[in-house]
């Protein structure tokens, strides 16, 4: 395997953790939350980063590469963190809220990343779509955070 092929396989597997903790992190929101059509929303996000992820699992695969099948550490980190700082603030849906933004701004991130390597026309066509839809998630849960604290 060549090394341009070693290094879209590496990028991609990094995204398939962001996208795997962006589907766990959108899943304690939705198990946080007590307004359905938040919950319901969180759902819905949760299940479309687990399609993102498959989605660059395929293309991994096809790269004749082993695609990641996990969280990142610092996600689980992340995770913990709001678990044990919603015990002692709550768990209001400004703060949900708040948390999964901050999610979002990681994947945005690692996403604009991804963007500026060499990537091969299609795969970089995958990714570009993705992003799209990861800024939109953004702008929404960014959205319904200032109707939160607005209350």
């Amino acid at each position: 395997m060549s090394n341009p092929t070693k290094e879209v396989i590496s990028v991609l597997n990094d995204l398939i953790q962001t996208c795997k903790d962006g589907q766990e992190g959108f899943k304690t929101c939705a198990e946080d939350i007590k307004n359905p059509e938040l919950k319901a929303l969180f759902v819905k996000r949760s299940l479309e980063c687990s399609a993102a992820a498959g989605e660059l699992q395929q293309e991994v695969i096809a790269l004749g590469g082993d695609p990641e099948d996990s969280t990142s550490v610092a996600g689980d980190l992340h995770r913990r963190w709001v678990d044990v700082k919603s015990m002692f603030t709550g768990k209001d849906e400004e703060a949900v809220l708040n948390e999964a933004e901050r999610g979002e701004d990681h994947a945005i991130k690692a996403y604009k990343e991804a963007l500026a390597k060499p990537l091969p026309a299609n795969v970089y066509a995958i990714v570009e779509r993705q992003f799209h839809g990861v800024q939109r998630n953004h702008d929404q849960v960014k959205a319904l955070r200032n109707i939160a604290r607005a209350s």
